[in-house]
């Protein structure tokens, strides 16, 4: 997801797809863990992913006060 995309969303729409994001992290470190992930290198984009969207929630709420 680009930093576009979550900009244009407001503070509740950023929480719920941080909260989204962090259940897909965690269900594919539990594939991992199991030896079901193939692709590997999605754990690094929902990371980048997740952070991304922390960091534009941030600045919203820093704009707000």
């Amino acid at each position: 997801m680009k930093a576009s995309e979550l900009r244009s969303k407001d503070v509740a729409a950023l929480e719920k797809e941080v909260s989204d994001l962090l259940k897909a992290h965690f269900g594919l470190r539990m594939q991992k863990a199991t030896q079901q992930l193939t692709n590997n290198s999605q754990l690094g984009k929902t990371r980048r992913d997740i952070a991304r969207a922390k960091t534009v929630l941030a600045e919203k709420k820093r704009a707000a006060k």
